[in-house]
């Protein structure tokens, strides 16, 4: 099941629903249909020859203008037809869509396509997810991913030049990451073996966090343990890998922007697409992100300007978080675009592709 969990909007689907007749909700229905699938403007004489019920371009006309009083459609040029505001996509979303379900097929086809990363390095997995998600919805999938704080299985300590040392983390499941870290002057290659022997010793199966705290405890012992120098090795050593280098505390990974350039109709759509592309490179987005998907369970819809985020480049945002084995949500999946997104189908795909993850996640991917 597909919990679904919408962004605020100024009118709700209910206020709404009670303001409009049948010919109305199907008025309405036919010009947001329209527009998620050409993004172009419906006309009152084009609707009058689709409608199931017999009205005249004059009656069309008429309850258009009663749908503009409420704010759910607006005509982009004089004598045009209509296009939804945001306010009407919303509604859309929260009266009228049917959420579209996967076949057997296309969820067996995200989990291999998932699965061919489950041996490789987690970013590959990143890639992969952000890739298919892509190519499935024709808009750009992105994964968000917090920075593992893996318990620790074995450190070491490798000389590299006399002021520089390869610093080795060994996580619990295997997973190796180096950083270079700044030695102190005259730090001995014993002193190296030292620090080392005393991290793997007293710290072993702790997280980052956890060994930080411990370390704040241990300082009378590491003091007599240790000398000046080998103390604040440790001290530098665990710095890195506790996350104070914040340009690696959150990973974003995109892919398929190019298909955020189709169909464009001019210039305001291309400084849109910028004003988006800058707000994906700030880093505070990437935290904004994850509080998003954390903020509600299940699949959540964000449209234009619902979500700060992104309200200068009008773009949607459908996002889902995953969880690991302890039920922390360590990232998120999702799907951005303009606001035709086609929003039934992109939905289940977001929301299985994050199960995957979280499976593969809780698996010691």
């Amino acid at each position: 099941m597909i919990f679904f969990n919408m962004g605020k909007s100024a009118i709700t689907a209910r206020d709404v629903s009670t303001a409009l007749d049948e010919r109305s909700r199907e008025i309405f229905r036919r010009i947001v249909e329209t527009y998620l699938e050409s993004g172009e403007p419906l006309g009152s004489r084009n609707l009058s020859r689709i409608l199931p019920m017999s009205l005249s371009p004059a009656s069309v006309r008429n309850v258009m203008s009663d749908l503009e009083e409420l704010g759910l459609i607006y005509a982009p040029h004089i004598s045009a037809g209509r296009l939804p505001t945001q306010t009407g996509l919303r509604f859309f979303v929260d009266a009228f869509m049917q959420v579209g379900s996967l076949t057997q097929d296309e969820r067996g086809s995200i989990e291999r396509q998932m699965r061919s990363s489950e041996d490789q390095p987690v970013e590959t997995l990143y890639n992969e997810a952000s890739r298919m998600l892509s190519g499935l919805s024709r808009g750009a999938g992105l994964v968000v991913a917090a920075k593992a704080d893996p318990a620790l299985k074995h450190v070491e300590f490798i000389r590299l030049e006399p002021t520089k040392a390869l610093a080795v983390l060994v996580g619990e499941h295997n997973q190796v990451e180096n950083r270079i870290i700044e030695l102190p002057a005259g730090v001995t290659a014993s002193q190296l073996t030292e620090a080392a022997n005393f991290l793997n010793a007293h710290l072993s199966g702790q997280t980052l966090h956890e060994v930080r705290s411990q370390l704040e405890k241990l300082k009378e012992q590491v003091s007599t343990e240790l000398d000046v120098l080998s103390q604040d090795l440790v001290a530098r050593g665990l710095a890195i890998w506790a996350g104070e280098d914040g340009d690696k505390a959150t990973r974003l990974i995109v892919r398929g922007r190019a298909n955020l350039l189709e169909g464009l109709a001019g210039a305001e759509d291309i400084d849109r697409l910028r004003l988006l592309f800058d707000d994906l490179e700030r880093k505070e987005s990437l935290i904004e992100i994850l509080n998003l998907a954390d903020s509600g369970p299940g699949v959540r819809i964000f449209i234009g300007s619902e979500n700060k985020l992104f309200s200068l480049s009008g773009s949607s945002l459908i996002v889902a978080p995953y969880r690991d084995g302890d039920d922390r949500i360590v990232g998120a999946v999702g799907v951005i675009g303009p606001t035709r997104l086609n929003y039934s189908r992109i939905v289940p795909m977001v929301d299985y592709t994050a199960q995957v993850m979280a499976k593969l996640t809780r698996s010691g991917h």
